[in-house]
């Protein structure tokens, strides 16, 4: 019987566990789930034999390395900030992990030990990263295949609400951790075009925007994601003139997102003095200039700060969500992101019977016998409701899979391995299809192409 140990029960954890539970019996495995809250999974895993949970303290060292010590197999769907420690103590257990996060250096200077010790540290198997790779290596592979020479790459992703479902002028609600939404694109966005390096720092990210179509669900647009320079070598694409990853969302989200960065209340670097005396307007009264006039409204001096109508759909984004009333903020020594995610998480949490809807595009151009070609693959996935979200399902589907695959022995890989290998993606895109997560392409050939 094969063990497995899953940390973090959070909101992107439901599709996980349901797949867990529903193939332990065939697959003969024991389910343990841990978590600092796993009340609401009692009725769950009470039935079940091969099931339990555990109230889990990351930071108890002593519990930590007993509760690796038991398994075969860790996941790791806590905050990203603590996968490290429990790799360092998986390699010391000599236990094989997956996690759905990004592969950080800290993690790279892990991949010598683990090879060494025949483990596997499997990461970005989650959707963005994760899926997006898979489904982008098949096209690569493919187009290589026949023939083709790679010149554009574009991969973008985006965690959304259900049109059915969409209900306030932003087009948005949290579909995934509200923080992480907050504090998304700071750093510089790098990628290539048309054979230029091209940089984009935080302050201008919300402005330099694509735009795309997706049919049946209507125009979009994207922001550059962090590093898509790192991403050639594991492509195998270090010669390709254009390559960008990006986040998309609907068309007039990042024209309004870019006031917040403009304002500075996406900073999460300092403390507000006084922050529990403020209320949501005096919060935004503290990054403006001082009125020139004492009958100026709020949005007349957003509008001459930023230089954006004071009555256009920017304002309208800006008001609906309540940044001009008094309402308390209620916490104290708060940097601006975090009274900023409260607010947010206000107006933009997923209502009982709502919908999410998770759009990824990948954009391949390529020539074969001379000839300019182009290939869209395209992903739209909705969730069931405000639990059994497409987030949960894209994210928790593919690390379900990897872990069945590598308890079956399928998975020889080892050392820090992320899913960019036929082995690895072939039989997750197959069964992901299974659950309704699949890919359209269409392609356009000659004069039309580009």
């Amino acid at each position: 019987m094969k063990k497995i140990l899953l940390l973090g029960a959070g909101r992107s954890a439901s599709s996980l566990i349901s797949y867990l539970l529903d193939n332990a019996p065939a697959e003969n495995w024991e389910v343990a789930i841990g978590d600092i809250n796993v009340a609401h999974l009692q009725p769950l895993v009470e039935p079940l034999a091969f099931a339990k949970t555990i109230t889990f303290d990351v930071h108890d060292t002593e519990q930590r390395a007993q509760e690796v010590n038991a398994a075969d197999l860790v996941i790791s769907l806590l905050p990203a900030v603590f996968h490290i420690e429990v790799a360092k103590e998986c390699l010391a257990q000599e236990k094989h992990l997956i996690t759905a996060s990004y592969v950080s250096a800290a993690f790279l200077a892990l991949h010598e030990e683990a090879q060494q010790k025949n483990l596997t540290i499997l990461m970005e198997s989650g959707l963005d990263p994760g899926i997006d790779h898979m489904s982008a290596m098949r096209v690569i592979r493919s187009i290589k295949a026949a023939g083709g020479k790679l010149t554009t790459f574009k991969s973008y992703t985006g965690g959304l609400v259900a049109p059915e479902s969409d209900n306030n002028p932003w087009n948005y609600k949290f579909t995934w951790n509200p923080r992480n939404v907050v504090l998304a694109g700071q750093g510089t966005a790098k990628y290539i075009k048309k054979g230029q390096y091209k940089y984009i720092p935080y302050h201008k990210l919300f402005k330099r925007t694509d735009t795309f179509y997706v049919e049946g669900y209507g125009h979009f647009e994207g922001y550059a994601n962090r590093d898509s320079l790192s991403y050639r070598e594991p492509y195998e694409l270090l010669d390709i003139p254009t390559m960008l990853r990006g986040t998309l969302r609907r068309q007039g989200y990042c024209e309004a997102w870019d006031v917040f960065v403009q304002l500075g209340l996406t900073d999460d670097s300092y403390d507000l003095d006084g922050s529990d005396q403020m209320t949501y307007r005096t919060f935004v009264e503290a990054f403006l200039p001082p009125a020139s006039a004492a009958t100026q409204s709020m949005a007349e001096r957003i509008s001459l700060y930023l230089g954006i109508p004071a009555d256009g759909d920017v304002m309208q984004k800006l008001e609906w969500l309540g940044l001009f009333e008094e309402t308390p903020v209620a916490l104290a020594a708060a940097t601006p992101a975090q009274i900023l995610e409260k607010i947010l998480k206000e107006k933009w949490t997923l209502a009982p019977g709502d919908k999410d809807m998770i759009v990824m595009q990948h954009q391949f151009g390529y020539t074969l016998n001379g000839e300019q070609r182009e290939v869209t693959s395209t992903l739209v996935a909705k969730g069931d409701d405000e639990v059994q979200t497409a987030m949960a399902k894209t994210v928790g589907l593919p690390v379900g899979i990897l872990a069945k695959l590598l308890l079956q022995g399928k998975i020889t890989r080892r050392g820090v391995v992320i899913p960019i290998f036929p082995e690895l993606y072939e039989p997750v895109l197959d069964e992901l299809e299974a659950y309704g997560i699949r890919f359209v392409e269409k392609e356009v050939v000659g004069e039309k192409a580009g």
